[in-house]
């Protein structure tokens, strides 16, 4: 039996999205993700090939998504700003889900604890390709004269990557908005302070 007529890619996604953001990959059976999307099993594989096959495609929807908060904060004209704005957007997203997704995110939850190390190694290429960006952006600084030329940007595109990351898992743990927001204030300091007045 093939999939359903009435079978909406975007929605399955967002429903096996929510499965594995709270189950995390390994836990995440596919009895709870058919039950999530409304499908049967040869439905599912039909749509979708294979749980790992699911699953990248829940990382690319998610990916998607979170697009457009990232080239806005990539677009913005100072380095200080696009590091206060992400670090500030992540507090924000992490916390206040609106009910629609769990607290944390998805790319650091859905792997913590894998036997399949392809798994982690994805959500880690996922996460560079974003601090690859940063760091351009960052090189782009100072070539603007925006941030000194004895900054790092590799340096400082990680350092963001991995307070953001730290975030992620204290949102999941219960942190509050109001705490991370403080968090994300001190963690923009090196690149305030690398930034040329």
């Amino acid at each position: 039996m093939g999939r359903p007529r009435s079978f909406c890619t975007t929605q399955a996604l967002n429903s096996a999205m929510q499965v594995f953001w709270r189950k995390g990959y390994e836990g995440a059976s596919i009895a709870e993700l058919k039950k999530a999307i409304g499908i049967n099993s040869p439905s599912l594989y039909a749509a979708f090939g294979s749980k790992k096959e699911l699953f990248h495609r829940v990382l690319a929807h998610y990916d998607a998504q979170n697009k457009a908060f990232m080239d806005e904060i990539l677009a913005e004209s100072r380095a200080q700003d696009v590091a206060s704005l992400l670090l500030r957007g992540v507090a924000t997203l992490v916390t206040d889900t609106s009910g629609n997704n769990p607290r944390g995110g998805l790319l650091v939850q859905s792997g913590l604890s894998c036997s399949d190390p392809s798994i982690p190694a994805e959500l880690a290429r996922r996460r560079d390709h974003w601090e690859g960006e940063l760091c351009k952006r960052f090189v782009r600084a100072q070539v603007e004269r925006d941030l000194s030329s004895g900054a790092s940007p590799s340096a400082l595109a990680s350092y963001l990557m991995a307070v953001s990351i730290g975030m992620c898992v204290l949102a999941a743990e219960g942190a509050s908005q109001e705490d991370l927001l403080g968090i994300a204030d001190m963690a923009a300091t090196p690149v305030r302070r690398a930034s040329v007045d």
